[in-house]
């Protein structure tokens, strides 16, 4: 068995080495099973504090651990990747939080809250983008298609579960929406369902 030092410098290569989130099971195959769990999860600790204030953290996201630029230096980082991400619209953000914050939904549920009908292009890119996924079928004619988010979403995000995700409201500001309004009336008539276009 590797002394703690030695042990940290393995952790720390495989972490650097790996362009994915490595969960802890998979940093404890390292160590051929000669470390447990609690002092495995304290040399990672360890590591992540040795670490802190550098340019480059360790982050615990949802799919495990992951080397990555602190969030100062992202705009410098940036300057160097001449390909953009890709921009979504507002309607695609709308859907992604409503799976987000109510999964699992289906698309009927989706067009429900938003009041239009979601486009067959949203919902495919909000799959390719590996965000979302078909998680079940409802029990209902037709057996709609169940989504919700999914383990690269949260990565991306950098959080660790759904319970770290912004307050509703705060999601409402960034999309330059109102925060949802009272539902209306029983005797309101409901506003028509529009399309988009993704």
């Amino acid at each position: 068995m590797p002394n703690p030092a030695e042990a940290k410098k393995i952790l720390e290569a495989a972490l650097l080495a790996s362009s994915e989130p490595v969960p802890l099971q998979d940093l404890k195959r390292l160590f051929d099973g000669d470390i447990g769990n609690d002092t495995l999860r304290k040399l990672v600790e360890e590591l992540r504090e040795d670490w802190g204030g550098r340019a480059v953290e360790l982050a615990s996201v949802a799919g495990g651990w992951r080397f990555q630029t602190a969030p100062s230096f992202r705009p410098f980082i940036e300057k160097l990747q001449p390909e953009k991400p890709p921009r979504y619209s507002r309607a695609v953000m709308e859907t992604l939080a409503i799976i987000a914050y109510r999964q699992p939904v289906t698309r009927g549920d989706v067009e429900e809250i938003r009041g239009v009908v979601v486009s067959t292009p949203i919902i495919q890119a909000l799959e390719s983008r590996g965000w979302i996924d078909v998680v079940g079928h409802r029990d209902a004619p037709g057996r709609p298609a169940l989504y919700a988010t999914t383990r690269t979403f949260l990565d991306d995000l950098g959080l660790r579960s759904l319970q770290e995700l912004p307050p509703l409201e705060e999601i409402a500001r960034t999309l330059q929406l109102e925060p949802p309004a009272a539902q209306p009336a029983a005797n309101e008539p409901a506003a028509p369902a529009a399309s988009d276009a993704g």
